[in-house]
């Protein structure tokens, strides 16, 4: 049986991780955004110093996955860059990861955190509607690709 993946808190030696992993689903699906390009190459500045977290999942002495929040408001966190590379999805690494960004949220006085997708990515979907997550209306403009939002109460 596959072990669980190790979850850590952002490092600077792990921040090339966060534009390596992303980057490879986002050019896969679509293309790198400006708002993209500053979060994936200063996440520090970009999203921890604004009141976020980093997280990254290591498995059999890999990076293989990564996930963010960002804070939207003292009462919401936006789940933000969740990304699992390839040749290691079906692993629960994304749940692992996802559910370790909620219960850090509630634990900063969330009482919700929100997510923006595109219907394309339909594994994704699942994943987030495992995790708690159910769609809501989204408001037009948010982001150019996506066509999606949803939310889980804490």
């Amino acid at each position: 049986m596959d072990a669980t993946p190790l979850i850590l808190p952002y490092s600077h030696e792990l921040a090339p991780y966060f534009l390596s992993v992303n980057r490879q689903w986002i050019e896969h699906y679509f293309f790198l955004e400006p708002f993209d390009k500053e979060q994936l190459e200063q996440p520090h500045e970009s999203i921890i110093a604004k009141g976020g977290q980093v997280w990254f999942a290591k498995w059999q002495d890999e990076v293989v996955g990564t996930v963010a929040v960002k804070k939207v408001n003292v009462h919401t966190f936006e789940l933000i860059k969740m990304g699992v590379l390839p040749h290691v999805r079906g692993k629960k690494i994304g749940f692992n990861l996802g559910m370790e960004a909620l219960g850090w949220a509630k634990e900063q006085g969330a009482d919700r955190v929100v997510l923006y997708t595109n219907s394309i990515l339909s594994t994704a979907i699942h994943l987030y509607r495992k995790m708690g997550f159910c769609e809501v209306p989204i408001e037009p403009g948010k982001y150019r690709r996506c066509d999606v939002k949803m939310q889980v109460a804490l």
